[in-house]
């Protein structure tokens, strides 16, 4: 039985000034990803990110507060890999049963010499001020279309 009620979500969206191929490599690409995946005054040393971008692949990175110190580990398996157009992958804790995982889909479309992003949440029912999910994954796009520019 599963305790992750994929009903509930939410969706965050970006219009970036780079191309959909240095978005989908900033998703894929282990360098990349520990220069911004994880919201402000956090960072994710280079060597605790590990992927293995294909359909059931694994990766595990982590976050680390800048000021406590505090570690978040997280992982999940990619469930679809359609290069530089779409990204469906579980996020949680590494390990975590990927039928009872939230998932994570990340759609790319070219616009006007950018691209635009579609990042959707299934599994949790986060909202704008939440001080928790849905604020971190906006606060990690913003740093995202900054690692872009």
């Amino acid at each position: 039985m599963s305790n992750t009620d994929m009903t509930q979500s939410f969706t965050l969206t970006r219009t970036l000034n780079a191309t959909p191929e240095q978005v989908w490599h900033a998703w894929t690409d282990p360098d990349a990803i520990a220069d911004w995946w994880h919201p402000r005054n956090t960072s994710t040393p280079r060597d605790e990110v590990e992927v293995d971008v294909r359909v059931g692949g694994h990766y595990t990175y982590t976050m680390v507060n800048d000021d406590t110190g505090e570690r978040v580990v997280t992982g999940g398996v990619y469930q679809e890999v359609s290069p530089v157009e779409r990204l469906v992958f579980t996020w949680g804790e590494p390990g975590s049963d990927p039928e009872d995982t939230p998932v994570v889909t990340v759609t790319l479309e070219p616009s006007g010499g950018g691209t635009h992003m579609t990042f959707e949440l299934h599994g949790f029912a986060g909202q704008p001020g939440d001080g928790f999910v849905y604020d971190g994954w906006d606060e990690a796009l913003d740093v995202l279309e900054e690692y872009l520019a």
